[in-house]
């Protein structure tokens, strides 16, 4: 083993040490300051958000399909059938909002369908042939499901932003949010009080 040998080892060996003398304190300090944690909780709340967006989807594309099977049996309700369809073009037009939806503005619209559909069930009352068409308590069935994984997407949305945004209150990572430029998470709810008093859907009476 020459001694030119030795002198680049021991060169290579040095120039190992300088960098993990760089990367582990850089590292220590991301962990410590919080960075990876904001990122983490950030991503779970932006996931648990496409859920909401995707529930949502799901109820706004049944409705159509509510709409024309009333019109079938009761086209004489054409005045409700028009607020819903109104109420469901909302929602649609928070989902496709340019630069992505806003969680408040989707309660919103939402809970607008909501109190809609809910006006429906109301009119359809004097149609007991249309209650007890099959096309009509299959779109029931999988309304009332879609809005049960609403309400489930909701609340694992809003603790997870919970969650989010009490951490980035929090020092040190309240520093390292400012830096990043972190900002709070909306919570999906309804902010609109006139929304909040609006009938509950259920076409089972």
């Amino acid at each position: 083993m020459t001694f030119a040998f030795l002198q680049t080892s021991r060169r290579r060996a040095m120039r190992t040490v300088a960098r993990l003398a760089l990367v582990l304190p850089l590292t220590l300090s991301t962990g410590a300051c919080g960075y990876n944690t904001i990122q983490s909780y950030d991503e779970q709340a932006a996931q648990a958000k496409q859920n909401i967006d995707a529930q949502l989807q799901r109820r706004a594309d049944l409705i159509p399909n509510l709409v024309n099977t009333v019109k079938g049996f009761a086209k004489q309700e054409e005045s409700v059938l028009t607020q819903v369809t109104q109420a469901r073009a909302g929602l649609v037009g928070a989902l496709q909002k340019p630069g992505g939806s806003d969680p408040a503005e989707l309660a919103n619209a939402n809970q607008q369908l909501t109190g809609a559909l809910g006006r429906l069930s109301i009119a359809i009352e004097a149609y007991p042939e249309l209650k007890s068409n099959a096309n009509f308590l299959q779109l029931q069935d999988e309304l009332t499901g879609t809005e049960n994984r609403i309400a489930v997407s909701r609340t694992d949305y809003n603790g997870a932003v919970r969650q989010y945004n009490e951490y980035i209150r929090k020092f040190p990572a309240v520093l390292t949010a400012k830096v990043t430029g972190a900002k709070p998470r909306t919570y999906f709810e309804v902010t609109d009080a006139a929304s909040r008093a609006a009938p509950t859907v259920d076409f089972s009476k």
